[in-house]
């Protein structure tokens, strides 16, 4: 058997002929990447699919995975795949291969070209829909184990994978996904599951999070027909006079939701988030110190907090309180100049937040609730995606593993209770897995959602990896999990 020292130098010169198969294989990588982009799958389009997923399955046997197949659900079809490499360890991977919608018109170039531009302060990026979220790191991944394969090693942890086309609509049949039973079986082996990710802020800061807040997705849609009262067609705006507006009904119905102000949720009876405990306030107030409250404003365009409040406790708001958002206002017309109209119908998407003690259908029914017991029982009420909120322990080998690959590489991270976005983490945290999920990853990308989209492929900053750089963190990423 071999000595722990020998041991040691045995897996730094693995590590060291594989980072050489790494930059070997960059250009490969970044036309890989542009590949995928090019490859477009949007839920809320029903566009590129099963494309997608057949593109997905691709991807996944060329990196070397033993068998990759679909997984049919209720809506758009996931991917399963498993990698025995013999190890006494295995590791789930969660994908997803959609992306969110786009309007060409906001870009400098086209967001599905996946052009490379010279970007000022980050140097080389690839810009286009999915570049970042989760198309770069996803790719950077899958280099990572075609790097080991070439190298001629053996993968130290076999691999578990699952993937879905619906994340960008809150991964309403994730579910039946994981919960098929060769798959929950695979995943029920891991020692836990994480995602690919760009971890590092500009300035290099890696942010840890244990965990994401859970949403609901909703559409709330107020008609003259089922309302009874106002137009059940379009009329002229001047009968206003003496026809109720279904528009109006509609604000009026959010107007109850929040408080004056729109910050302090109203909704009678809605479920109570979780205080943060000493340890959780001990890490923000940690991080409060260490992350820039100047460059977080700037980033997000924003001059003040709510309400006001201190950088600490604006921080101490994002990780413990949930929210109710407006994504967007749709009703009549928005076109250029005026139409005089009366509007029979009004839609608001809306965005829930939540956080631990907190679950998906009990925000939905209390809001369902709410809006009848206010008079508004009459609109419509669809929840078009959503999952619970997900924790992990900091003390779990996937996150000590996480800590010990930054702080190899000179990173202290910052550690916080959660993201204050979200991820379907809770199909794997909770029961009947009950496994640690997190993210994982260098490299640095922006614009999620947005235009111009970006991941970047060779850094011109010092502090953060680009392509290579973070491939090489999954593969020190793997090592270490084997440990």
């Amino acid at each position: 058997m071999l000595g722990w020292n020998q041991q040691a130098r045995t897996a730094q010169d693995d590590l060291a002929e594989i980072k050489a198969q790494i930059v070997k294989q960059h250009d490969a990588s970044v036309k890989r990447l542009q590949d995928w982009i090019h490859q477009v799958s949007i839920a809320a389009e029903d566009r590129g699919y099963p494309e997608g997923a057949e593109y997905m399955i691709k991807l996944l046997r060329d990196a070397g995975f033993d068998q990759a197949v679909q997984v049919p659900t209720d809506g758009k079809p996931g991917v399963f795949a498993t990698l025995d490499a013999g190890a006494k360890k295995t590791v789930g991977i969660y994908f997803m291969y959609d992306v969110k919608q786009f309007d060409p018109a906001e870009w400098t170039s086209p967001p599905t070209d996946a052009a490379i531009v010279d970007k000022p302060d980050f140097g080389k990026v690839i810009v286009g829909r999915g570049a970042v979220n989760q198309k770069g790191p996803e790719t950077a991944f899958l280099a990572a184990l075609h790097a080991i394969r070439a190298a001629g090693k053996k993968l130290p942890v076999n691999l578990a994978f699952v993937a879905e086309g619906e994340e960008e609509i809150g991964s309403p049949h994730f579910p039946q996904i994981v919960h098929k039973p060769e798959v929950q079986a695979a995943l029920a082996k891991c020692e836990g599951v994480f995602i690919p990710s760009a971890q590092q802020d500009p300035d290099g800061t890696v942010t840890l999070t244990l965990g994401a807040k859970g949403v609901i997705e909703v559409e709330l849609t107020a008609t003259g027909e089922k309302w009874g009262r106002g137009p059940g067609k379009d009329i002229h705006s001047s009968l206003k006079a003496m026809v109720d507006s279904p528009a109006w009904h509609l604000v009026k119905a959010l107007n109850t939701l929040t408080s004056e102000d729109g910050n302090e949720i109203a909704i009678d009876n809605y479920p109570k988030p979780r205080p943060l405990s000493v340890q959780e306030k001990n890490m923000i107030a940690d991080a409060a110190k260490r992350r820039s409250e100047a460059a977080e404003k700037k980033r997000l365009s924003v001059k003040h907090w709510i309400n006001d409040l201190p950088w600490q406790q604006a921080l101490e708001r994002l990780q413990s309180q949930p929210t109710v958002n407006i994504e967007g206002l749709v009703g009549g017309y928005t076109g250029p100049g005026g139409k005089t109209i009366l509007p029979h119908k009004a839609v608001a998407k809306l965005d829930l937040r939540l956080v631990p003690n907190m679950t998906a259908q009990g925000a939905l029914a209390a809001l369902k609730a709410h809006l009848a017991k206010r008079g508004f029982g009459d609109i419509d009420v669809n929840m078009t995606g959503g999952y619970d909120p997900n924790s992990t322990s900091a003390d779990s080998g996937l996150i000590k593993s996480q800590i010990a690959v930054f702080k190899n590489s000179g990173i202290d991270p910052i550690i916080l209770p959660r993201s204050a976005g979200s991820w379907p983490g809770y199909v794997f945290t909770g029961a009947p897995l009950n496994k640690p999920a997190g993210h994982f990853g260098l490299g640095h990308g922006s614009g999620a959602h947005a235009p111009d989209e970006y991941f970047v492929i060779e850094s011109s900053n010092p502090k953060i990896q680009g392509m290579d750089g973070a491939t090489m963190s999954y593969v020190e990423y793997l090592y270490e999990l084997a440990k």
